[in-house]
């Protein structure tokens, strides 16, 4: 997570208020004295300023981003050209990257108000895939460890799965011109939908919206969600255990849909014309895109 320094005393609420998205670009020219144009260019050539921008929504900037800008602008002003000033002034934040640690701070004490807050500055600055991959699965690993140790921690997984889930799902829903034609299910008992919610936010931020159905699904609804797409769609089965990775199922959805397998419940052998293997959250961000345009 990127976040601005905290001075001596200030409050550590004060830290992540700084990173919500709250105001406009017209907002923000006026504060630092930039033309509208200038702030976009910055935004689309230099990566400065709201990392993401979904078709139908505005791009709503925080005082961390304002603070990078405005640095940005004093370096151009002293001679700097303006990608060397955009590095420079983003490397002041990036200086305050929050490690798991902090996070499972903040979970351990049960707080997951600030846990929370910890989670939607990291999806705004560093996007699903990193905050997934070097936030959220660290934290989770951490507690396995205890965990296995006879530290018991149950409440406090349940805690930080609840906050994921619900960061993840304020990563708004994309508008595409048609029907989304990717459905994301885990298999009949499998109840571990954490995944699955990850990949729809994955999907989220690059356009492509997904229809989600959630833990337990049987393969008749499956079946039924298909028909009622009236289309080819792509389906993403996620199965946790061995005990939930229902071979039946993937022979009737392989039949009907392009069928992704997703989860350590699958067998490493699993796959071929019964459904392709995914193995990380990335790989299928990446093959159901493709497969999205096609």
């Amino acid at each position: 997570m990127t976040t601005p320094a905290v001075a001596p005393g200030q409050p550590a609420d004060a830290e992540d208020e700084t990173s919500l998205p709250r105001f406009t670009v017209g907002a923000v020219a006026v504060r630092l004295e930039v033309p509208i144009a200038t702030l976009r260019s910055w935004n689309r050539r230099y990566g400065v300023g709201p990392p993401r921008h979904l078709p139908g929504q505005h791009r709503l900037y925080s005082e961390t981003d304002i603070a990078v800008m405005r640095h940005m602008r004093d370096l151009i002003g002293q001679g700097a050209n303006p990608g060397t000033a955009a590095l420079s002034a983003m490397a002041t934040v990036a200086q305050g990257r929050t490690d798991p640690e902090v996070l499972m701070a903040a979970v351990f004490n049960l707080d997951t108000a600030r846990a929370a807050r910890m989670l939607d500055a990291s999806l705004r600055s560093e996007g699903v895939l990193d905050t997934w991959d070097d936030l959220i699965r660290p934290a989770f690993r951490q507690i396995e460890t205890r965990q296995g140790r006879g530290s018991g921690c149950i409440e406090v997984e349940h805690a930080l799965s609840w906050t994921v889930i619900r960061a993840l799902q304020r990563i708004g829903v994309p508008a595409p011109a048609t029907a989304a034609s990717i459905i994301l299910a885990c298999t009949a008992s499998e109840m571990h939908t954490l995944p699955l919610e990850a990949l729809r936010a994955a999907l989220a931020e690059r356009g492509h919206d997904a229809v989600m159905l959630g833990a337990d699904v049987p393969v008749g609804a499956l079946i039924d969600a298909l028909a009622r797409r009236g289309r080819r769609s792509s389906v993403v089965l996620w199965a946790q255990t061995a005990r939930t990775a229902d071979p039946q199922t993937t022979q009737e959805v392989a039949n009907r849909a392009r069928l992704f397998l997703a989860g350590p419940g699958w067998p490493a052998s699993q796959g071929g014309r019964r459904g392709r293997r995914v193995r990380s959250l990335q790989a299928a961000v990446e093959r159901l895109t493709r497969s999205a345009v096609r």
